[in-house]
């Protein structure tokens, strides 16, 4: 027996009555841990899309970020954001060197607002034990576990402490663990299904190719949205600008390929070359636009109207 799968592009949103008199007066504000942010949308925590300006850049403009957590001085990255009177926001994974990290945190008395356990699959016993961990030694932090893509893994992350949880497994676009492994699943089936498990926040992560999937990811049930090439390209982004030809270019890869790890090793992402884009100013009030008119669509004036909408499949 085969199920039948949907991803963003095989389906849309049916319009309902338009209830304000502006979509400017949508709100596309959302609560998330002790914070509220000015968009249910960041960028991946990946090397080649983060680096500390652009966090703090986020955090300046009121939007929600996760750090990546390669070579990362976590307790210098910690307390420069928190001495900045900004929120700081980090990535851990599940190994020893995550624990001395922690340990060093815990040593110089600093105490992240967010944690995200980001491992490729974290339906494992060794996420289970970091979760756990974690939260016992930073009951403060606000944990998010991922990633994950069934509503049974959704369900143990919550049972081990998770405060929100990260679904979505090979949907990025420098992801290849599908070719790779022949493992995946489909980002609207997945959002639906985890977020229909639990009652903590669910973070959509993956496959973003247009605005309007962050509006059928929120209608889904997820609290969140991660998206990586989206935010690639920019002056704001990470990596250095690449000329060719004449044009400019900023290199984009994925978290488990060869330029990440550096070397070749259990590889499943890749590396492309994403146009230059110049400042992100424009492309974060164009996201913000786009959402409200998603909302004034929806029928409402808050991001809970998506959540009523009916979908069809294409």
């Amino acid at each position: 027996m085969f199920k039948h799968e949907l991803n963003y592009g095989d389906v849309y949103l049916v319009p309902r009555k338009t209830v304000v008199d502006s979509r400017k007066q949508c709100d596309t504000s959302v609560q998330f841990g002790p914070r509220r942010f000015d968009m249910p949308l960041y960028a991946s925590n990946m090397k080649s899309v983060v680096d500390a300006e652009t966090c703090e850049y986020f955090a300046r403009h009121g939007w929600f970020y996760t750090m990546h957590r390669f070579n990362v001085d976590t307790v210098g990255f910690v307390r420069d954001m928190q001495q900045k009177g900004l929120f700081a926001s980090i990535s851990i994974g599940v190994n020893d060197d995550t624990l001395e990290q922690l340990a060093a945190l815990q040593a110089a008395g600093l105490t992240p607002e967010y944690i995200t356990l980001d491992v490729a699959n974290a339906w494992c016993v060794k996420a289970e034990r970091m979760i756990r961990h974690v939260k016992s030694q930073f009951p403060g932090s606000f944990l998010i576990g991922g990633n994950i893509a069934t509503a049974e893994a959704a369900r143990e992350l919550e049972a081990w402490g998770c405060d929100a949880i990260k679904a979505g497994i090979a949907g990025g676009r420098v992801c290849i663990t599908k070719n790779k492994t022949g493992f995946h699943r489909p980002m609207i089936s997945t959002v639906r299904d985890c977020a229909a498990a639990v009652s903590v926040p669910v973070i959509a992560d993956g496959g973003i190719v247009e605005h309007g999937d962050v509006a059928k990811a929120l209608a889904c049930g997820a609290s969140m949205v991660m998206a990586g090439s989206l935010f690639a390209g920019y002056d704001e982004s990470a990596g250095e600008i690449v000329e060719i030809n004449g044009k400019h270019y900023k290199e984009y890869f994925g978290s488990a390929s060869q330029f990440n790890k550096g070397e070749y090793k259990n590889v499943e992402g890749k590396k492309i070359l994403v146009e230059y884009k110049g400042s992100m100013a424009r492309l974060l009030v164009e996201l913000k636009e786009d959402l409200q008119s998603s909302v004034s669509y929806a029928g409402g004036a808050t991001l809970a109207a998506l959540r009523e909408v009916e979908m069809i499949v294409v």
